[in-house]
């Protein structure tokens, strides 16, 4: 027998072991999020999915439901808090949209929109990391690299070649190709991994496919990402 829960006021019902997150999605709520993914179990890496329980502030991919729980989310606190996590996130990295092939099918560009991030607020880091183009079909580009980790969970336990890892931490950390030579061309990744289709920013593009939608016809051109996460189709896309 499922329990409930207050999102915002409103109730939601949840099965044991659902976490906030889950349980909104299963409600066809949503809930801002960048590094959670329904194939993978929480990570809780991005904080974009932060919400506020109990006067604390918690990680709605990681924290399982509770009945009775007053859960806040789409409060003017929670989404300043993430505005604040992604200006974080835009000047640690390379993040020029106009120029970035992601653009418009970016997750990250569309949760600044969603959530009207007008001003970069920090210094940026200005990352130089080379840029891989040695596969035949994909390009790396480690500058836009947000560390949520999908590519190296999903080469691991999906496509079952562990391609991909991070290393260093704190300024010095970046994502890397497990290879002697450091170069994706010496692996056996293919397109057609899922690592090759999961990264929700501009690290991993398919090659010969740039700026071959036009503007206006993109994923977060015709509807903004809360909609668009909440589509059946998405499921396992966002």
């Amino acid at each position: 027998m499922s329990a409930t829960f207050l999102l915002d006021g409103q109730p939601v019902s949840f099965e044991p072991g659902q976490t906030i997150l889950e349980a909104a999605r299963a409600a066809g709520r949503y809930i801002p999020h960048l590094c959670w993914h329904p194939d993978f179990p929480p990570h809780g890496s991005c904080k974009l999915c932060i919400v506020k329980v109990a006067g604390r502030h918690v990680s709605s991919c990681a924290m399982p439901a509770k009945e009775g729980w007053e859960v806040e989310s789409d409060t003017p606190e929670m989404n300043g808090e993430r505005r604040a996590l992604l200006q974080m996130l835009f000047v640690e990295g390379n993040h020029f949209c106009p120029s970035c092939e992601k653009s418009g099918n970016c997750q990250l560009q569309a949760l600044a929109y969603d959530l009207e991030m007008m001003t970069p607020r920090f210094n940026h880091f200005f990352p130089d990391r080379p840029v891989d183009a040695s596969h035949p079909d994909v390009l790396l580009d480690f500058n836009r690299c947000i560390y949520c980790e999908l590519c190296v969970r999903a080469s691991r336990d999906k496509d079952g070649k562990g391609i991909f890892a991070l290393t260093n931490r704190g300024i010095h950390k970046h994502l890397v190709v497990n290879a002697e030579s450091g170069r994706l061309a010496d692996t056996d990744f293919s397109a057609d991994d899922m690592a090759a289709n999961i990264c929700p920013v501009g690290v991993i593009l398919h090659k010969r496919v740039g700026f071959a939608v036009p503007i206006g016809q993109r994923t977060y051109d015709e509807a903004p990402i809360h909609l668009v996460a909440m589509r059946p189709e998405a499921a396992g896309d966002d």
